[in-house]
């Protein structure tokens, strides 16, 4: 059940975020939707007539992202719960990466993350109350896949501000969440969208579904806790092999 709260997407257009739009606005919430892909962002919403708003918006800019702040505030009155969900993968070892492909994930998968973070808290803290979702990857927690080095290094930063925000924001304002939600791999075209992909790029194997790592979303927001991994079939179990014995992990996984 919805009780009427107001959700910011960022990322909606495709993929999880899409996915997670869909499955919120079937239960009524208030959604505010964001993406650069103007045409692909208002097919999401618009099943959902006046309880949806799309705002073009890139994340990678921080004024950006303060208008679509200031957009769900005049459009609903207040924003419960803000996702961080826009990202961008890469295929690319570590001594292959180039200056701009730095940039380019930390700007996406970083940045865009703290410039949400730093539009929302201080409204979250004015009313003592909200919920921020950082949507990150496993493959900050573990090199299962040395290609995607540096989008696993921004994943792995983006993991560490989230936890540092939240023991910031712990004593003094207990109602206010922070959640980091670690995907797995998922069926949807981030592979094939990614720099450097490969012809006939796909998921990796065990992929869940955009709606089944969205349904985890969906039900973090109703019961928040820190973190979540979405497909708790492998993830969690991987994690906890990697940080048992980094070496034996490393060696059964060299490709």
């Amino acid at each position: 059940m919805s009780s009427n709260k107001v959700i910011v997407i960022t990322g909606a257009s495709s993929g999880i975020g899409a996915a997670l739009a869909e499955q919120l606005g079937a239960q009524d919430y208030q959604l505010v939707l964001a993406a650069r892909r103007e045409p692909q962002l208002r097919q999401v919403a618009e099943p959902f007539g006046e309880n949806a708003l799309a705002v073009v918006c890139d994340v990678c800019h921080r004024s950006d992202v303060d208008q679509l702040r200031d957009a769900a505030l005049q459009r609903f009155g207040q924003v419960d719960v803000w996702v961080n969900n826009a990202g961008r993968g890469i295929y690319r070892p570590v001594l292959e990466l180039t200056d701009s492909d730095v940039d380019e994930m930390l700007a996406v998968n970083l940045k865009s993350a703290l410039y949400g973070m730093q539009t929302i808290v201080p409204y979250f803290q004015q009313r003592g109350l909200g919920h921020l979702i950082n949507i990150s990857s496993f493959l900050g927690r573990i090199p299962f896949a040395s290609n995607r080095s540096i989008y696993s290094a921004s994943k792995a930063a983006l993991n560490s501000l989230t936890a540092n925000l939240r023991m910031d924001l712990a004593r003094a304002y207990p109602d206010i969440h922070v959640s980091l939600v670690m995907p797995g791999s998922v069926a949807t075209g981030f592979a094939a969208g990614a720099l450097g992909a490969p012809p006939g790029a796909v998921p990796m194997p065990g992929a869940q579904t955009a709606s089944e790592a969205a349904a985890a979303i969906a039900a973090l927001i109703e019961h928040p806790v820190a973190e979540i991994y979405t497909n708790s079939a492998n993830t969690p179990e991987l994690v906890q092999r990697y940080f048992a014995d980094p070496a034996a992990f490393e060696a059964s996984n060299r490709r």
